[in-house]
C-alpha cells in the first residue's frame, strides 16, 4: 500500500489537499468532493499509524469503535457512489452494511481496514474522473424507501459524511491513546 505523507520532498508540511490546487482529470464541479476524500485518506493514514490492533473494536465511553469507523468509511463511500450511479445496493453491500458495527470473523488488522478504505477512495476517485458534469443534477433515489436526491447531492454527502466519521475516529483514537 502507498504510504501517504503530509510533507513535500524537502520535508516541509503540505497544505491541506484543497489548498494544493486542482486535481488532474477531475471535473471542476467535483473538485471539492475529490479534495475531501483525499484529505480523509491522508488523515486516516496519519491517525491509524501504529494504532494497536487490540483496540480496534473497543468502545471507549460507549462510543463507536475505531474499527467501526474504518469499516463504515469504506462502506458508506461504496453505497453512496452506487446510488449516484443510479444502482440499488446488492446483497454483498447489504451484508457489509449489516456487519459494520461488529468485528469481522476474519479478524482484520488496523492496516487491513485502512487498506480497504484506501481502495474505496481510489475507486471513488476513478468514478469522479469518469463522471460527466452534465449528470450532476439528475435525480437519484436512496435506499429501500427511494428517498429523493441528485447525483451531486449524493457525492456531496459522500464527502461530508466521510469527513464527519474521520473526525469521530480522531476523537475515539485520542481517547484510546490517552487511556493506555
Amino acid at each position: 500500500m502507498q504510504k501517504f505523507t503530509h510533507q513535500d520532498p524537502e520535508g516541509s508540511p503540505l497544505p491541506e489537499v484543497w489548498l494544493r490546487g486542482p486535481l488532474p482529470n477531475i471535473p471542476d464541479l467535483l473538485q471539492p468532493v475529490a479534495h475531501a476524500l483525499l484529505q480523509a485518506r491522508d488523515e486516516v493514514e496519519a491517525l491509524m499509524d501504529d494504532f494497536p490492533d487490540e483496540l480496534l473494536w473497543t468502545r471507549p465511553g460507549g462510543v463507536a469503535s475505531a474499527g467501526f469507523h474504518l469499516h463504515h468509511l469504506a462502506g458508506i463511500l461504496d453505497r453512496l457512489f452506487t446510488y449516484a450511479r443510479g444502482d440499488a445496493l446488492n446483497a454483498s453491500q447489504l451484508t457489509y452494511l449489516n456487519n459494520e458495527g461488529t468485528a469481522p470473523a476474519s479478524d482484520p488488522t488496523t492496516r487491513d481496514l485502512v487498506a480497504v478504505f484506501h481502495r474505496q477512495v481510489d475507486q471513488s476517485m476513478n468514478e469522479l474522473r469518469a463522471m460527466d458534469e452534465a449528470i450532476l443534477t439528475q435525480p437519484r433515489a436512496v435506499g429501500r424507501r427511494r428517498l429523493p436526491t441528485t447525483v451531486l447531492g449524493l457525492l456531496f454527502h459522500a464527502a461530508e459524511h466521510t469527513q464527519r466519521h474521520v473526525g469521530q475516529l480522531l476523537v475515539t483514537i485520542k481517547v484510546q491513546r490517552n487511556s493506555c
